[in-house]
């Protein structure tokens, strides 16, 4: 049962996911999980006050969305008028959240202001850590102008750098290793952001940025599937996270999914989709924190995040370990380890409400389809 008033919630003899065979009576005050005891009055085997089982497990964080993009060609959304492309990223963070993610680190592309704005003109709750402005290929011009877009990146509110130190889908197989930036210009935008206090991703399918990123002390690095496994080995001794993004690539590999790419990039986004098992594989047993990303965007991709969870199953994580990858983990890549991620007394309630047990859902759908509702800082959306 859940019992609301203005500043409290309670669940009784409910389900934490992944504790088995115990029921709980938790407690939710002013936002945060307040009380969190063993049920006494009823048995593991009889139902909860709802009369039906129920689970509670953190709500999701996903480390690498895209929230401001409307459409995967961006010259489409230079069509498109502001108030349209406003509306489309209110729903993309209502989407997100009905999904189950309660808090996302927007991987680019998103002002901090235009998340303040969401918040408040449409009341949307969703937590979003911010990059801003991407550091790409056209700002490679030495390490003082590199130094420079830090400090405006970081002055206008966000909370992230990202650099995209690789290519990507639009990069032909034979150069998308080749590094963006030199090595100098790589370790003066670390160390511009790390003076400011400020956390970097990096965007690096392989190669010396990924070397450089362990080397100078990243706190992420995103995609990495051409990691290799001595990589993966010197990843784990550091304090770099690996966010693979599984998912998305296997979107773009389809040529009749709702991207609908044309058969170049199509090709390449196979090839990707193909080596990040073994990426994935050799982080896992090397010990390397894994987090949860999907490097979503556009209203058809925005609220089917959990597909991300069933990839990273496929890629040979267990369950428990997705479900790990997608809350303490994530929370603990964004700097909140010690207050979000987790069932938790004192941890910021964050959770989804299911139906049935999160860890045997067969799959992202049905994983979805169980969800009762999502609980947003002590508030059910």
């Amino acid at each position: 049962m859940s019992i609301n008033s203005q500043h409290e919630q309670t669940f009784s003899h409910i389900f934490i996911a992944g504790i088995a065979d115990k029921r709980f009576d938790i407690t939710i005050k002013n936002g945060v999980f307040s009380s969190i005891v063993e049920s006494s009055i009823a048995s593991p085997l009889q139902p909860s006050d709802s009369g039906r089982d129920l689970w509670i497990a953190p709500g999701v964080i996903d480390l690498h969305t895209h929230l401001a993009w409307t459409d995967f060609d961006h010259d489409d959304q230079l069509k498109r008028d502001s108030q349209e492309i406003e509306g489309l990223q209110a729903q993309a963070f209502e989407a997100t959240l009905r999904t189950g993610v309660t808090s996302v680190r927007d991987a680019g592309g998103l002002a901090p202001a235009t998340v303040e704005h969401i918040r408040q003109h449409y009341g949307q709750p969703l937590s979003v850590h911010t990059c801003g402005d991407m550091l790409g290929a056209g700002d490679a011009r030495g390490p003082e102008f590199l130094q420079q877009r830090v400090q405006e990146i970081v002055a206008s509110g966000a909370t992230w750098i990202k650099i995209l130190a690789t290519g990507g889908l639009g990069s032909p197989s034979e150069a998308v290793l080749n590094p963006v930036f030199t090595e100098e210009e790589f370790a003066a935008i670390v160390r511009a952001a790390h003076d400011l206090g400020v956390k970097v991703l990096v965007h690096a399918w392989g190669g010396a940025a990924l070397d450089w990123s362990i080397k100078y002390g990243v706190a992420s690095i995103e995609h990495g599937m051409f990691m290799t496994e001595d990589q993966a080995y010197r990843l784990a001794q550091s304090a770099t996270a690996f966010v693979p993004t599984v998912s998305i690539y296997r979107i773009a590999a389809d040529p009749s999914s709702v991207l609908a790419l044309n058969p170049v990039l199509c090709e390449r986004a196979a090839r990707a989709a193909e080596a990040h098992p073994k990426a994935v594989s050799y982080a896992r047993k090397a010990g390397v924190r894994i987090g949860f990303g999907t490097d979503y965007a556009t209203p058809m991709l925005h609220g089917t995040n959990l597909d991300e969870w069933e990839a990273l199953i496929d890629c040979g994580l267990t369950r428990a370990e997705a479900w790990h990858a997608a809350t303490a983990a994530a929370a603990d890549i964004l700097g909140y380890g010690d207050s979000l991620g987790r069932i938790a007394e004192g941890f910021i309630a964050d959770a989804i409400i299911f139906d049935g047990d999160p860890y045997q859902a067969e799959n992202a759908k049905a994983l979805q389809e169980s969800i009762v509702s999502v609980i947003k800082g002590g508030v059910e959306k």
